[in-house]
């Protein structure tokens, strides 16, 4: 099969398009490069740097594909807050972008990813794909949107749609900014160079966290699962952690003793987070196999970026 990613090159997108070369079929990445790196990408895929909202460019590269990966996005929620409009623009603005292109070429499939941030504060928990969202951030809102420009459109225009909502991945390559880190790979860098794990809350919150492997796998089988037109399915590991318990995992691993210290008074947005992956598991035949623990030694052993202390991080999302 012929298959463009959109946003290939970053962490999840990257993942995906090794695996699928290695499968055999042939792939196309465009990205931006605002957070993604081509040096990840296998030399047989074929690169394009270049902008989501850029109809013309992205007309040319889904010429003879057979289905699109949507990741291309904007991701990071204390961002969001500051920049909203910005968000509205690449996140919403280039998924309609791209399902105008996607129409005007004939393709019969696109995948988003989406987020399981669009679900919010939830009091039943696990959290099941019937839900009602509750987004909390412009960047959730940016995703939901999405999801309804996607499938929508393609409702009206005969184009299989599936969105995928990935809870909180993880794992070697994960980009790490300057401020307001991904919550792992700041705990593991911290750790490993003993400076501060900052708790945000009381530490009690709760996240889903997914090893990169799994989340890819789930993805490359949604390409060609039957049936699964206008679906929704969420990709976790379908169980939850505490903050406070992953500090601890990330102490044992790494072996130091960080200073850990708790903020109290901060907001630790939404309070649990935790996936209901039964519909994955029927459709997807989806079955996490990597444990946090042995997520979090993958992560330590493999990613060269944690070795690197370019400043603290005044925080982190989750």
């Amino acid at each position: 099969m012929n298959f463009v990613i959109t946003g290939g090159a970053g962490f999840l997108g990257s993942g995906l398009a090794n695996i699928l070369v290695r499968q055999g079929h042939n792939v196309r990445v465009i990205d931006d490069l605002s957070t993604g790196n081509p040096d990840r990408l296998s030399p047989e895929i074929h690169f394009t740097r270049g902008d989501i909202n850029d109809r013309p460019k992205l007309w040319t590269l889904l010429q003879d594909v057979d289905c699109v990966y949507h990741l291309a996005a904007r991701v990071s929620v204390p961002e969001s807050v500051l920049y909203p409009r910005d968000y509205n623009q690449v996140n919403v603005g280039g998924t309609v972008t791209l399902m105008e292109a996607v129409h005007d070429v004939g393709i019969k499939r696109v995948i988003l990813v989406s987020s399981g941030a669009v679900y919010g504060n939830q009091a039943r928990q696990p959290l099941k794909e019937s839900t009602l969202p509750n987004p909390e951030s412009p960047y959730a809102v940016s995703k939901l949107a999405a999801e309804y420009y996607v499938r929508t459109i393609g409702r009206l225009w005969g184009i299989e749609t599936v969105c995928l909502r990935v809870f909180n991945a993880y794992g070697p390559g994960q980009h790490i900014p300057p401020t307001h880190a991904p919550v792992i790979p700041n705990f593991l860098r911290q750790s490993m160079h003993n400076g501060t794990l900052v708790i945000q809350g009381d530490g009690s919150q709760t996240r889903d966290y997914v090893y990169v492997d799994d989340v890819v796998m789930a993805m490359a089988a949604a390409a060609t699962t039957p049936k699964i037109d206008q679906l929704v399915i969420n990709i976790g590991s379908g169980k939850e952690t505490s903050i406070r318990d992953l500090a601890k995992l990330v102490m044992k691993i790494t072996e130091n003793k960080p200073e850990v210290v708790t903020n109290g008074q901060a907001d630790p947005g939404v309070s649990h987070m935790c996936a209901d992956i039964w519909l994955a598991s029927q459709k997807l035949k989806y079955k996490p196999l990597v444990s946090l623990e042995t997520g979090l030694k993958l992560t330590f052993e493999r990613d060269e970026n944690l070795k690197k202390m370019n400043g603290k991080s005044n925080g982190h999302t989750t």
